[in-house]
């Protein structure tokens, strides 16, 4: 029989997965709290220590990836600090205001634009936004993969072996 523990960490590790596809929801995040809870539940027994340790370090990936990769990708593609901190906020607001659609077309257009008044170069700007755009996107589905990744895993190791 199945106790509410065990469903409440599996639901928290569904959450993750979808998190990562639902905007201002912590996929990573709720991954690790899913697994965590279990493996407290099962007083650090189960999954084993290789599993965990390997679930958790996918959790975390998650979380960088999360917090980190469209930043990064951002200044990959040219962008300075202050272009993409601007851009952080104004997608932030814009994805709340009108979603995610509205988060990719206002951080490429926040990015250009102040790339643009800063260097006045237009392939410049250009590369910044397009970048900072893929990076977002990227991300996601990194997110996706990974906690997808950490949840089979789980089910398998916790349910089938």
């Amino acid at each position: 029989m199945v106790d509410a523990i065990t469903i409440l960490a599996v639901a928290l590790l569904v959450g993750g997965v979808a998190g990562t596809v639902v905007p201002l929801v912590p996929g990573g995040l709720l991954s690790l709290s899913g697994l965590l809870l279990y493996w407290w539940h099962t007083g650090f027994t189960e999954p084993g220590t290789v599993a965990m340790l390997a679930f958790l370090f996918l959790g975390l990936c998650t979380v960088f990836v999360e917090f980190f990769a469209g930043a990064s990708s951002a200044r990959y593609g040219g962008a300075s600090w202050t272009t993409t901190a601007i851009a952080v906020v104004v997608a932030m607001v814009l994805l709340v205001v009108t979603g995610p659609v509205g988060l990719v077309v206002g951080l490429f257009g926040t990015v250009f634009l102040v790339e643009f008044v800063r260097n006045g170069d237009l392939e410049t700007s250009s590369r910044a936004a397009f970048y900072a755009s893929v990076g977002v996107l990227a991300s996601t589905a990194v997110q996706v993969l990974l906690t997808v990744t950490i949840f089979l895993g789980f089910v398998v190791v916790v349910f089938v072996l």
